[in-house]
């Protein structure tokens, strides 16, 4: 009987493994769901959305421009180890991040500021984004104003940049009836000159060198550069470019680290929590007032 007892526990586990190994083959190698944590692709994505992603057809098919792609955190320092890199890879290492694909392998992207404001050019010609957010950017708390120097004491926050947040808002509409997202009068953040607003078309002067060196590939941490992309290389911006983090700052990406093409938005919350089930279990009445059903089931472009 004991023996009957054991078989039929090795057998159970046998069948949860290999279940286990299925989902994460057909996760890995065929589809993915994600979520935005941040605002860099507005208003395109916005936080709290979640989205599916193509993960088998950039296997053996070119990633095309414009395509809005998943790929692997490019600052993130990966082990030399080669069998370490493969479990950074495929099981735990670096993010997921999300952007727009401008260049392609052999492509020379060019950003310049013209008339006060930034132009990318593509091969000589100079681009029509639409995709771009247009919408102004708002600086707000991400929790109570009370609570920041709590979070900061407690170690919860490192500096108070990290409790700031820049929102796309329309400033026709008041911030308790906006289109994106919910905005609380008393968590806007209000600076000495402006009411922390950023407005479309507002250039990001270079960062990271005084000035661009002409004929040079170079990147500055703004919207000067001049690259041509090498046979594997790909130039993504973020829609929101007031508020991404993207080939401006670390350059072009490797073929290697792209994974995903993002094809359809699933749902829309208004939530910064990464499980919005725990979000609607703790603020049930609240919760589906934030929820954006004219976003739900809409194909990415």
């Amino acid at each position: 009987m004991a023996s009957n007892n054991r078989s039929e526990f090795w057998s159970s586990i046998a069948e949860i493994a290999v279940l286990f190994l299925f989902v994460f083959f057909i996760r890995t190698f065929f589809f993915g769901l994600y979520q935005v944590p941040s605002g860099s692709m507005e208003a395109t994505m916005l936080v709290g959305e979640r989205f599916f992603a193509d993960k088998l057809t950039p296997y053996f098919s070119d990633i095309k421009r414009y395509e809005v792609i998943a790929f692997n955190d490019p600052t993130f320092k990966y082990s030399e180890n080669s069998i370490v890199r493969l479990f950074q890879d495929y099981v735990w290492g670096p993010s997921n991040w999300t952007k727009r694909v401008i260049g392609i392998p052999g492509d020379r992207i060019q950003g310049k500021i013209e008339d006060g404001k930034p132009t990318v050019y593509l091969n000589g010609r100079k681009l029509v984004e639409e995709y771009v957010n247009q919408y102004p950017l708002i600086k707000v708390w991400k929790v109570d104003p009370e609570k920041v120097s709590t979070y900061l004491q407690n170690g919860k926050a490192q500096r108070i940049w990290d409790l700031i947040v820049p929102r796309s808002f329309d400033p026709h509409r008041p911030l308790e009836n906006q289109p994106l997202y919910r905005i609380k009068k008393e968590r806007v953040v209000i600076e000495e000159t402006e009411p922390g607003v950023l407005f479309p078309g507002t250039p990001i002067r270079a960062a990271m060198r005084k000035e661009p060196i002409p004929g040079e590939n170079y990147w500055t941490g703004g919207d000067e550069f001049d690259i041509v992309l090498g046979p594997s290389q790909y130039w993504v911006m973020g829609d929101n470019r007031l508020g991404s983090k993207d080939s401006r700052v670390f350059g072009p990406i490797e073929r290697r680290l792209i994974h995903g093409k993002i094809k359809y938005r699933i749902w829309s919350v208004d939530s910064d929590e990464a499980w919005w089930v725990w979000d609607a279990i703790k603020n049930p009445s609240d919760f589906w007032s934030r929820v954006r059903w004219k976003r739900f089931f809409q194909r990415v472009t």
